[in-house]
């Protein structure tokens, strides 16, 4: 369960293809990329800058995957996070888990990227026209997690945000 929080960029191919590296018995792979967005509410960003807390958001991000792999079927599930200064177009986040079948690797991606939205330590300020500006959650945010809480398993880690 490799878990990385890094200022680099990352190979997609090549965090994918270490993934699946000798194990036969995988027969699914999902994956999701998030990358930055050149508008958001209305305005130009410019750049996006991610700040963590290092230690805690690595603790948080293992503690989602547990909670996965508890729920599902899976083999293995890799999590890299970017922090520091984001131009648009720039890869933020990957998710990826291996499983037998596409069913189980679907739930548990979506699942993990869900909670890191919502419940691990990162902070966005965007960078725009009109000046600087903190990236508040989403209602949207909270509506995919909500799909996740009706069976959920505690969570050790919840911060607030600034």
């Amino acid at each position: 369960m490799p878990i990385r929080v890094q200022t680099e960029d990352f190979d997609l191919a090549a965090e994918l293809a270490q993934l699946r590296l000798g194990n036969p018995k995988i027969g699914a792979m999902v994956s999701f990329v998030g990358t930055v967005r050149d508008l958001n509410d209305g305005s130009a960003v410019a750049q996006m800058e991610l700040e963590h807390y290092p230690g805690m958001t690595e603790k948080a991000l293992s503690a989602i995957v547990a909670q996965a792999q508890q729920r599902w079927d899976i083999f293995d599930a890799l999590v890299i996070h970017r922090v520091g200064l984001l131009l648009p177009q720039a890869q933020i986040v990957l998710v990826a888990v291996t499983s037998a079948h596409r069913g189980a690797a679907f739930a548990a991606c979506e699942f993990i990227i869900d909670y890191l939205k919502t419940e691990a330590p990162f902070w966005k300020k965007e960078h725009t026209e009109q000046g600087t500006r903190w990236v508040d959650a989403r209602t949207t945010d909270d509506e995919a997690l909500a799909k996740w809480e009706q069976d959920a398993l505690p969570l050790p880690i919840r911060e607030s945000k600034k």
